[in-house]
């Protein structure tokens, strides 16, 4: 027979379930897939949870949110007010606006405007969905794939902004927001995870409710945002089954490029 490791001079039949070293009475610990030895018992894997998830990973979430509320801060200095941040110089230059884009080609417009906001509550409400989509969607996806995912988005909602109404001045990171969260929903459904126990699908059923129920909402970008999110998650996730991370790159590339175009042509 077989000698414990720890103890030569015991016989023993039983061997650690993860190393499979010969192990004495003295020496086996019992666990839920069998006996193990005191060196395998002492081994933990580890967890990760959405705690120690946030704490690293999270790096593109970070600079975003510093870039909104930078770009904030230079509306204000600019001379917006600070409940309706409406106004300044540099909301002026980079709000969304069709006939800037139309008569004097200043394409710009369709990226700035997902980084300025109209007032401390605008912000403070686009920041922390898009801190919480973050920590949720970064570490999954990767920063390159969640920064993929949020342009896009915020394009598609400047896109959707357009085709609504051009004329008027729109701003805000919402259209981005949304994609983030329909990438959530995707996300989870592919996981098996029922995206409304998860509260992800009733938080897109209620801001779509506000969306259309309180005035002066541009709920063009919200939806837009929502499709280029939805559209640019399925696109990631095609790339990854051909094995191929560079397709689904190309693939938000395109779709971006696409909204740029389709928002030129409503402008």
């Amino acid at each position: 027979m077989d000698t414990c490791y720890r103890h030569p001079n015991r016989e023993t039949g039983v061997s650690c379930s993860s190393c499979g070293r010969p192990i004495c009475p003295d020496c086996m610990t019992p666990t839920p897939v069998g006996m193990r030895c005191p060196e395998c018992s002492r081994q933990r894997t580890k967890v990760r949870t959405a705690r120690t998830m946030a704490a690293g990973g999270v790096e593109v979430t970070r600079v975003l949110i510093g870039i909104n509320v930078l770009a904030f801060v230079a509306e204000l200095a600019s001379g917006a007010g600070g409940v309706a941040n409406a106004g300044g110089s540099v909301f002026d230059r980079g709000s969304l606006y069709g006939p800037s884009i139309a008569d004097d080609h200043e394409y710009w417009r369709l990226l700035s405007s997902g980084f300025l906001h109209a007032g401390f509550i605008h912000i403070a409400f686009n920041m922390y969905l898009l801190w919480v989509l973050g920590q949720m969607l970064e570490p999954a996806l990767g920063s390159v794939r969640f920064g993929a995912i949020y342009f896009t988005s915020l394009l598609a909602g400047s896109f959707g902004a357009l085709l609504v109404d051009p004329n008027v001045h729109t701003v805000g990171a919402s259209g981005a927001v949304f994609g983030l969260m329909g990438a959530a929903f995707v996300e989870l459904r592919a996981r098996g995870i029922d995206p409304f126990q998860a509260g992800i699908g009733g938080l897109i059923a209620i801001n779509l409710v506000i969306s259309f129920l309180i005035p002066n909402i541009a709920w063009g970008a919200h939806i837009g945002g929502l499709i280029g999110g939805v559209l640019a998650t399925f696109v990631l996730r095609a790339g990854d089954q051909m094995r191929s991370r560079f397709l689904g790159l190309a693939g938000c590339a395109a779709l971006a490029v696409a909204a740029v175009v389709a928002g030129i042509a409503a402008a």
